[in-house]
């Protein structure tokens, strides 16, 4: 039986044939195919994991973190629901939503502080 919540997310990942082959087989999935399959976002070589992550990383860090999280939830309860319009309010609220748009406005890039 998977966990972690794998009997839902996988089937709405990479639908439910390949979830119910992938549960009852357990066969190891590389990369590529769990890329080809939606099932990772992207697949790194080995040799530039590290550069690659840290790069990904720092520009996260750097960005709207509260909008980073409200989308997060915006997109995991998008199976289920509209919450996506009260995520939106919630952000524009923040501080980094009216830096963003002043940025824009400004022609500059934004300073983000996660508020």
């Amino acid at each position: 039986m998977p966990d972690a919540g794998g009997t839902y997310w996988l089937p709405r990942q990479v639908g439910f044939s390949r979830a119910m082959g992938a549960a009852l087989f357990a066969e190891p999935v590389p990369a590529r195919q769990a890329a080809d399959w939606g099932m990772i976002w992207e697949a790194v070589p080995e040799a530039g994991f590290e550069a690659h992550w840290r790069t990904r990383a720092a520009q996260l860090a750097r960005g709207p973190t509260v909008a980073y999280a409200k989308l997060k939830a915006a997109i995991r309860a998008s199976y289920a629901n509209d919450l996506e319009a009260q995520l939106q309010g919630a952000c524009g609220a923040t501080r980094d939503f009216k830096e963003g748009v002043l940025a824009f406005l400004e022609k500059r890039p934004p300073r983000f502080e996660g508020r």
